[in-house]
C-alpha cells in the first residue's frame, strides 16, 4: 500500500440547525481508507453513518475538521474544483429507484455522468454503456427502458453501473444492499467485491448489518451517536470487541449454532438512541451501557490504542 491513504478524514463534524436546537449528526470523526480497502461503516439507525458518507463527498459541507483525497485537500476546492475532482469518488444509494430519474431510461443514467463531464463522443458512451450493464450482469437489451420496469436488484445494478461510468477511485455505499432480498443481497455482494478486484476500487461500506461488513470489511469503524466509538481491522475487532457498545451490536446477532456447538445468550440492546438534538453528557452510549460508572456520565472518552491498529473510547480502557 501507499504510504498516503486515498481518503484521509480528520476531526470532521456536521451539524444541522433544527428550530432553536443544533442536531449533533457528526462529531469529529477521523478515519482513513487505503487504496484498495473497505472500510466498513457500522452503527444503528441514527448514529451518523450516512451523514458522514454524504459529507465526505462534499455532497452535505462539513462544518469542521479535514477531508484530504489523493493529497488534495477538498474542504478547499471551490465547487467548479470540487465536481471535477467527484469524477474520483461516487455514491451508490440504498434506494436505488430513487437514486434514479423516472424520465431518464437506463442508458440515459448510466451515460448521464459521461455526458456532465464531457467524456467521450456519442459512439463511445453509447460502448461503454453497454459495457457496463454487461459488466453488472444486465442485458444491453435495457439500454431503452425506464427503471420502474426492472426489478430492485436490477435497480441496484444499474446504479453500481452508474458509479461506475467515470472510473472512480472511491466508492460509498451506503447501505446499498440492506433494501433488497437476502439471495439477491449476496449476488449485489459478490459482484462488488469483483469490481473491487477489477478496477481496483475502494469502499466506504455503510451498513447496519454487522455479517455484510465482516464479510466484505477490511477495517471497521463504529459509530454511535455521530461519534465513532471503535475502529479496528475487520479481525481483530469481531475477535476482541472493546466498547460496550460494539460488544452488544455483536451479542444481539442471532445466529443458528452448528449441531452440538453451546447455545450464546441472545441479547437485545436496551433503550432507543438518544436524540442528537440533546445528546448525552460524558459518553454517548452512558445511558444504555451495562458497564457504565459514575465517570461515563460526566468525562467523555478519548480514543485509545487497545491492540494493533484497535482503537476504543471508553473508559474501562483506561
Amino acid at each position: 500500500m501507499s504510504s498516503e491513504p486515498l481518503l484521509r478524514v480528520e476531526n470532521v463534524s456536521k451539524h444541522f440547525k433544527v428550530g432553536r436546537k443544533i442536531l449533533h449528526a457528526v462529531q469529529n470523526a477521523s478515519f482513513q481508507v487505503e487504496r484498495g480497502q473497505t472500510i466498513g461503516l457500522v452503527g444503528e439507525s441514527g448514529s451518523g453513518k450516512s451523514t458522514l458518507g454524504r459529507t465526505i463527498l462534499r455532497l452535505l459541507e462539513p462544518d469542521s475538521g479535514t477531508i484530504t483525497f489523493e493529497g488534495v485537500e477538498l474542504n478547499k476546492l471551490t465547487k467548479l474544483q470540487m465536481r471535477s475532482r467527484r469524477q474520483d469518488m461516487q455514491m451508490i444509494f440504498q434506494d436505488a429507484l430513487a437514486s434514479l430519474s423516472p424520465r431518464m431510461t437506463v442508458g440515459d443514467a448510466i451515460e448521464d455522468p459521461l455526458l456532465v463531464h464531457r467524456r467521450g463522443s456519442a459512439a463511445e458512451r453509447a460502448k461503454r454503456v453497454e459495457m457496463l450493464l454487461e459488466r453488472v450482469g444486465l442485458s444491453p437489451d435495457m439500454v431503452n427502458i425506464f427503471p420502474f420496469e426492472l426489478s430492485g436488484g436490477q435497480q441496484q445494478r444499474v446504479g453500481i453501473a452508474r458509479a461506475l461510468a467515470l472510473q472512480p477511485k472511491l466508492i460509498v455505499c451506503d447501505e446499498a444492499v440492506s433494501a433488497l432480498d437476502v439471495s439477491i443481497q449476496i449476488q449485489i455482494i459478490n459482484l462488488l467485491q469483483e469490481l473491487q478486484e477489477e478496477f481496483q476500487l475502494s469502499y466506504i461500506f455503510i451498513s447496519h448489518n454487522l455479517s455484510v461488513v465482516e464479510y466484505l470489511s477490511d477495517y471497521v469503524v463504529v459509530m454511535y451517536l455521530g461519534q465513532i466509538v471503535e475502529n479496528a481491522p475487520v479481525d481483530e475487532l469481531y475477535a476482541h470487541p472493546h466498547h460496550p457498545y460494539t460488544r452488544v451490536l455483536m451479542d444481539s446477532v442471532l445466529e443458528m449454532p452448528e449441531p452440538g456447538e453451546q447455545k450464546t445468550e441472545f441479547r437485545v440492546l436496551a433503550g432507543e438512541i438518544p436524540s442528537p438534538l440533546s445528546p448525552p453528557s460524558g459518553c454517548p452510549f452512558h445511558p444504555r451501557c451495562p458497564m457504565a460508572m459514575d465517570i461515563c456520565a460526566t468525562q467523555k472518552p478519548v480514543s485509545k490504542p487497545v491492540g494493533n491498529e484497535h482503537y476504543s473510547a471508553c473508559h474501562l480502557d483506561a
